[in-house]
């Protein structure tokens, strides 16, 4: 057995039939997508066995990127939890037969309180796709399954075609990293875009020197600074900045007098500032995009408040 090969037949036959979904789709998936942008209600997704799997997760990515939805099991429904379900609620079914018992038993309930319904189901002419508000096709020509009996394709276009209505909300909303990350505070992203830079930075004993100030001293100042750099102030007033990357080179440039040399004589004039109260994405940014590792920091005045440093982030 060439586990290798059978794995890329598995690739090429999902791969296949989740380019065939374009071929499926109808004014239907315009139709939903209008209904649950004009609802004032949540998006509450219902589905058996392995579509209910995929259901939670489409359940999931919706909460997180701006449409309020929940995953609603239909045996747990039919027996009391179907008061979950208000009248303003959009209800997303899915079924690939389009026929599964507890699936369809809810229907009758939907439809005495007034819900729309969305589903989702294999074929267009099913028991639930005839007695929903409206349809959206995931029908599979093959299985990846050698049996034919396990879903492997069909649960793959379903989770396609849940990306597919979550990525369109997200667009049709507005909805931005920011808003991405206040779902998210616990997350890499959540840290970068809600953390701002003086929750973080350095300001205790500042690395810091004046124009005159001599070479020797600012090699002592950089060391206990322990961010790599010092910067110079004029009048209070962020003149320039000395990284060690100046100091070397000043040592190769100018052996013959280095000792002589004052702040004023090696310094980079016009240093990367950034704003004390920017997120920490801002901060990432910057740097990535100039290429440093320390950006040093003023509050709305100009002044100097401390200094980022990359491990920061």
């Amino acid at each position: 057995m060439n586990a290798i090969e059978i794995a890329k037949e598995v690739f090429e036959i999902e791969s296949k039939e989740i380019r065939n979904l374009s071929n499926l789709l109808t004014e239907d998936f315009q139709k939903a997508i209008d209904l649950i942008l004009n609802s004032s209600g949540k998006l509450i997704i219902s589905g058996m066995g392995k579509s209910g799997i995929i259901g939670k997760k489409i359940a999931a990515s919706l909460a997180s990127t701006g449409t309020p939805s929940f995953f609603l099991h239909p045996g747990e429904a039919y027996h009391g939890d179907l008061g979950m379900v208000e009248k303003e609620d959009v209800v997303l079914l899915i079924s690939n037969s389009g026929e599964t018992d507890e699936v369809l038993k809810l229907i009758p309930y939907l439809r005495n309180q007034g819900n729309q319904t969305i589903s989702m189901s294999k074929d267009p002419s099913s028991t639930l796709a005839e007695n929903t508000t409206y349809h959206l096709n995931i029908a599979v020509s093959q299985e990846a399954c050698p049996l034919q009996l396990a879903p492997t394709s069909s649960t793959t276009t379903t989770l396609v075609m849940g990306d597919a209505l979550v990525v369109v909300l997200m667009k049709a909303r507005g909805f931005l990293a920011e808003d991405f990350a206040r779902y998210h505070p616990g997350g890499s992203l959540g840290k970068k875009l809600l953390t701002q830079i003086k929750d973080v930075m350095k300001t205790d004993d500042l690395p810091i020197c004046n124009e005159n100030t001599k070479i020797k001293d600012i090699i002592h100042i950089i060391t206990n600074g322990m961010c790599g750099l010092a910067v110079v102030l004029k009048h209070e007033k962020i003149y320039g900045v000395i990284t060690d990357g100046d100091i070397r080179r000043a040592m190769e440039e100018r052996q013959e007098n280095f000792f002589s040399l004052v702040a004023s004589d090696i310094m980079t004039i016009n240093p990367k500032i950034i704003l004390q109260n920017k997120g920490l994405v801002s901060a990432e940014k910057m740097m990535n995009k100039n290429q440093v590792s320390s950006l040093i920091v003023t509050d709305s005045n100009s002044q100097l408040s401390g200094v980022m440093q990359i491990h920061n982030l």
